[in-house]
């Protein structure tokens, strides 16, 4: 059988390409107007995105077998996994920027774009990188290993949000762009004109700001979009390994990540909506980098040493799997105490 440099047949790659384009199609168009996404509407995209996922791993098995199809599902539900905690922080970084409702859909929207990108050079990268030698696969067990004991010292960290105004991402744009510190809409950047249009209206009546001509401002929306994007290049530094644990396949790897990645948007809101009952979500994330952190080291350590030890594709999954099913069964059962005022 004809196979691309991905390693699968020119039908598989088409198939991914199709079905991958399409759904982000459906997704942009459903979602052009700036209106709130409610939690029912969150829910009912968030199960059609698991089901275009779950179709693709349905075709992977017809195709490839079981073992292709369990290795997909694995690095599928572990990229959703651990997506939690980075869907944590956007929503901090929501807060401090104090975008509304309605504009939340659209810079999530530019950051999954950003996800997809930046995903694809990493796989390339760290796919290549194996390469080079079991070694390669220690130092990203240890870059596992670190993150998951950074998110256990953060837990003693209160819930304080953090200050984004020094932000590396949001530095850069303040020296590219002056600063419109208003929403106007749900643009992302304003010409002085623009800008002028805005302060004359009623409600900006005494608003001082100074309007330079044939200058173009960023708006705070432009700054939360570059402060999501770089938080979540920052978290594909782990989540890339983590998933290639599973397989070193690069088609396996990223679309694993890119199907799971594009319902992260829909799945934001559902999880804003849930976030003070899943309360326990987030120990399963970090019992989950332990142990992709130790499926790495052992791989590692079976390359050099051969002591023919593993953990397979399947009971990965179960792994995986049955983390997320008691980390959610665990916030209902002992659900969080309430604090008398």
């Amino acid at each position: 059988m004809e196979q691309t440099s991905l390693g699968f047949p020119p039908l598989t790659v088409t198939v991914f390409i199709i079905l991958a384009v399409s759904a982000l199609t459906i997704d942009l168009i459903a979602h052009r107007k700036d209106k709130p996404i409610s939690l029912k509407k969150a829910s009912l995209w968030s199960l059609f995105w698991l089901a275009i996922g779950l179709g693709f791993g349905g075709f992977l098995y017809l195709q490839h077998g079981a073992e292709i199809a369990s290795l997909y599902l694995t690095g599928y539900a572990l990229e959703e996994v651990l997506s939690v905690d980075n869907l944590f922080v956007i929503m901090a970084i929501f807060s401090w920027f104090k975008i509304p409702e309605g504009y939340r859909h659209r810079v999530l929207y530019w950051g999954i774009i950003g996800a997809i990108v930046f995903r694809a050079i990493f796989v390339a990268i760290g796919t290549s990188l194996l390469a080079l030698g079991p070694w390669v696969e220690m130092v990203f067990a240890v870059v596992v290993f670190w993150t998951a004991v950074m998110m256990l010292r953060a837990k003693h960290d209160g819930e304080e949000i953090e200050d984004y105004s020094n932000h590396p991402a949001n530095r850069l744009i303040r020296h590219i762009f002056p600063v419109y510190p208003k929403l106007v809409g749900h643009h992302f950047l304003l010409s002085a004109a623009e800008v002028k249009a805005d302060l004359a209206k009623p409600e900006n009546k005494g608003f001082v700001f100074h309007v330079k001509k044939n200058v173009r401002y960023a708006t705070p929306l432009l700054l939360c979009v570059a402060v999501v994007e770089l938080s979540d290049v920052m978290f594909a530094f782990d989540s890339v390994p983590a998933v290639i644990a599973v397989s070193r396949e690069p088609l396996i790897v990223y679309s694993a990540m890119m199907f799971a990645v594009l319902g992260l948007r829909t799945l934001y809101f559902v999880l804003e909506a849930l976030r003070s009952h899943l309360i326990h979500l987030e120990k399963a994330v970090v019992f989950l980098l332990f142990f992709v952190g130790f499926k790495l080291a052992l791989n590692a350590s079976d390359h050099l040493w051969h002591h023919g030890y593993e953990i397979s594709a399947v009971a990965s999954l179960g792994v995986v799997l049955g983390a997320l099913a008691i980390g959610i069964l665990a916030s209902f059962v002992f659900p969080p105490k309430l604090t008398e005022e």
